[in-house]
């Protein structure tokens, strides 16, 4: 019985900004766990190669290539889709620059690639969502968030404070969560839940290994996050397990905003 809490077999889920860092440990969660995945991307030949190397391994994939923060194209790709039963917004865009190089256009770029692309992507997705609810019984919207939306960055960690995570970054993320909350009691008599996961320091990778162990330390576990540890809160969001949490925000950040 527990096992079966946490199975997504059989079901269809998309992750935009498939091939980014978290986004390839989401991905191979969901296909792991038997869900087929629709992986989304900007780049067609990249996401065509990593569409290839995932159906090698043995997953049910397809690949939709185009930008979420290009509204017109979310809405015409998931008004087309049948039945959705996962939906994983991860994508975001910007361009790091440091607080006197930012402009308007900075804040409106990233705000648009997350927030906007969001709410567009679950609305024109609503009848598929729908309909999976009604096959299935409920629906999952997950939006990747940041610990960033709830905190602010502590400068004294960075050699060059110009280093840390960005201004339109963080009030964008903060954004997402309230989408979120809006979001849940929007769709809940709908059998559809709105959660979103709030990851905390999962670099890619480190050059400069004195940053990294001052990064580390501010967590309560002293370690940063491994990509593939976002796949358990992922699963757990996804699935049945999760099935009375909505409007929630799971922290993932090894204890970082519990201090």
């Amino acid at each position: 019985m527990p096992q079966q809490l946490f199975q997504i077999n059989g079901k269809t889920a998309f992750v935009s900004a498939a091939r980014g860092h978290l986004g390839r440990a989401m991905t191979r969660a969901l296909a792991g766990a038997g869900a087929h995945v629709v992986i989304n991307g900007r780049d067609d030949r990249a996401l065509a190669a990593y569409e290839s190397e995932l159906r090698g391994e043995g997953f049910s994939i397809e690949r939709a290539a185009f930008d979420v923060g290009d509204l017109a194209a979310a809405r015409n790709f998931f008004a087309a889709r049948p039945r959705l039963d996962i939906l994983v917004n991860n994508a975001v865009s910007m361009q790091v620059k440091p607080f006197a190089a930012l402009r308007g256009e900075d804040f409106e770029q990233t705000y648009r690639s997350s927030v906007a692309a969001a709410f567009e992507s679950v609305r024109a997705a609503l009848p598929a969502l729908k309909a999976a609810a009604a096959a299935a019984g409920e629906a999952s919207v997950i939006n990747i968030a940041s610990m960033y939306g709830t905190v602010s960055p502590d400068a004294r960690l960075y050699a060059d404070p110009g280093q840390q995570s960005p201004f339109h970054y963080g009030p964008a993320k903060a954004g997402l969560i309230q989408l979120t909350r809006h979001l849940a009691a929007e769709l809940g008599p709908h059998k559809i839940r709105v959660n979103a996961l709030a990851p905390g320091p999962f670099p890619a990778r480190i050059a400069d290994a004195a940053f990294g162990e001052r990064l580390a330390a501010r967590t309560m576990l002293g370690r940063l996050g491994k990509a593939e540890e976002i796949a358990g809160p992922l699963l757990f969001l996804a699935s049945p397990a999760a099935g009375y949490m909505t409007g929630a925000v799971l922290a993932v950040d090894g204890g970082w905003t519990a201090w």
